[in-house]
């Protein structure tokens, strides 16, 4: 009729437009929205399609149903049909495979109140509910049950695991089945527990709120604060995605699982250092020997002549010479000498420093000597000797009896006196070592020996022109030395640690 009308008006129109709009009207027409518009137009009552399942019933709320209906429709043979006045709840009971109308009226008025289309499907649920019963049986906290044609795995899990083997199973049975299981709070605060356990510090404790892990309490230090953090992720269970939060209808806040509240302990009140005792010893042995030899004949003669002048007097004037001569070192001489020295120098010193602290001890003496400066006058200057010791203790531990000494020592010592003053050796010791507190360690030694021999050496007065030379001679000299610096270290309780003994050594009295 519609094409009929566009033809009536003469208009020129496309022929793929007019057949493009005729299926358009036609698709319009016959649709599901349009059938149903018409269809709640002429029947003025709520029209509903329902999907049902033999031998499962379904009950269907009725709030405008009167107490007393009229029942009709084809639903005879394939359901049976109960209703409850009280509640106004119309059961249905499917008992054959295929499709009904169920038609309530108002006897009282022979209104139509509702109307239902039903497609009864032939599935066996029960089937399907011990299926799954054989496969979920073992787990704990889960019911399955037979609800609304369809088959529900109901409960409270308390391993997250098993959630992903409740979805499998449901998963292979398509929409027959479902699953309502959550992740029970028993297990939040069980896992706590255990978090709490392996921590093992009464000042912390852990709870469990809304699924995340509260740590609160106080630790000693960070590390001890960052291992418990540690060992709460270890616990933590994996996250179990909740049916409307996958569905995006719940957004869960973001946060983080574990919460680590732990405050950390003031630090205590820093104990006095510790006292230690340095007890050092210095020793050095020295030993020469000299051995000489000589036989000298070297007789000289000395020039000593002279021209005189003299006139007047009784004496006849004139020229008077002179000639005199001095005859020395005439004798042989015989010199033989044989000597031993030995000499051992001892020097012991105590020191009590606190610990990390360095400890300075010094002995020297200043020996005089003249030099004669640029302009001829006389002065005096001094050459040190002695010796100076710096230490530095390092206690290994709060309980440990190790003790690390950083040494530096140093002597100078006198050898001779010479015409240019005191001749001084020096000796200087650097290391670092490790000695436990009472015992003692020889921390550096040094050993010399110098031996030399001399053959018809002329002494320094010797003649230069000797009529005639017999000399010989033969010296020999060996000296030896050895310096050992002994070190002993000892932990005090305090500072006055051993004075009573020292008193009584020197007999002291208060």
């Amino acid at each position: 009729m519609r094409i009929s009308m566009v033809g009536q008006l003469n208009l020129r129109i496309p022929r793929s437009t007019v057949v493009l709009a005729t299926v358009i009207l036609m698709s319009w027409c016959f649709s599901p929205f349009a059938l149903g518009q018409e269809e709640q137009g002429a029947a003025q009552h709520p029209v509903k399609y329902l999907s049902l399942s033999v031998g499962v019933y379904h009950d269907e709320p009725m709030p405008n149903a009167p107490p007393d209906i009229k029942q009709g429709g084809t639903y005879k043979g394939s359901i049976r049909l109960q209703y409850n006045s009280e509640e106004k709840v119309l059961r249905f009971y499917p008992q054959k495979q295929g499709t009904a109308t169920v038609i309530i009226e108002d006897p009282a008025t022979g209104k139509v109140k509702y109307e239902y289309r039903v497609d009864v499907k032939k599935t066996d649920l029960y089937k399907v509910a011990r299926e799954v019963q054989n496969l979920l049986g073992d787990i704990e906290g889960i019911t399955i049950k037979i609800i609304n044609n369809k088959v529900i795995v109901d409960g409270q899990i308390l391993l997250p695991r098993d959630m992903g083997r409740i979805h499998s199973v449901v998963k292979q049975y398509g929409g027959v089945a479902d699953s309502l299981v959550v992740l029970s709070p028993v297990a939040q605060r069980k896992i706590a527990e255990l978090i709490e356990r392996d921590v093992n510090n009464p000042e912390i404790t852990i709870r469990a709120v809304n699924g995340k892990f509260i740590l609160e309490g106080f630790a000693n230090d960070k590390a001890e604060k960052d291992r418990a953090e540690i060992i709460a992720k270890t616990y933590v269970p994996d996250v179990v995605v909740d049916t409307a939060e996958a569905d995006k209808k719940i957004l869960p806040r973001k946060a983080d699982v574990v919460i680590n509240l732990i405050k950390i302990k003031p630090a205590p009140a820093q104990e006095p250092k510790k006292i230690v005792q340095l007890v050092v010893h210095y020793v050095e042995l020295q030993k020469d020997y000299t051995k000489g030899f000589r036989f000298q004949w070297t007789p000289d003669i000395g020039d000593g002549s002279s021209l005189q002048f003299s006139t007047g007097g009784r004496s006849p004037g004139g020229v008077v010479a002179t000639i005199t001569g001095t005859i020395s070192n005439l004798l042989p001489k015989l010199n033989w000498a044989k000597e031993h020295g030995h000499a051992r120098v001892l020097q012991s010193s105590s020191l009590i420093v606190q610990d990390g602290n360095p400890g300075v001890i010094n002995s020297i003496s200043r020996l005089p000597y003249q030099i004669v400066n640029a302009q001829g006058q006389p002065s005096t200057n001094f050459e040190e000797t002695g010796i100076r010791t710096n230490i530095m203790p390092q206690i290994l531990g709060a309980r440990s009896d190790s003790v690390q000494l950083k040494l530096n020592f140093a002597v100078k010592s006198l050898i001779s006196y010479t015409d240019a003053g005191p001749l001084t050796s020096s000796r200087e010791i650097q290391t670092v070592i490790v000695v436990r507190s009472g015992s003692s360690a020889a921390v550096g030694g040094l050993i010399t020996n110098d031996s030399g021999t001399n053959y018809n050496k002329l002494p320094p007065n010797a003649s230069t022109n000797p009529i005639i030379s017999l000399y010989a001679s033969k010296d020999f000299r060996r000296n030896q030395s050895q310096f050992v610096v002994f070190v002993t270290p000892i932990i005090k309780s305090s500072a006055s640690a051993g004075s009573e003994k020292i008193k009584r050594k020197f007999r002291l009295n208060d």
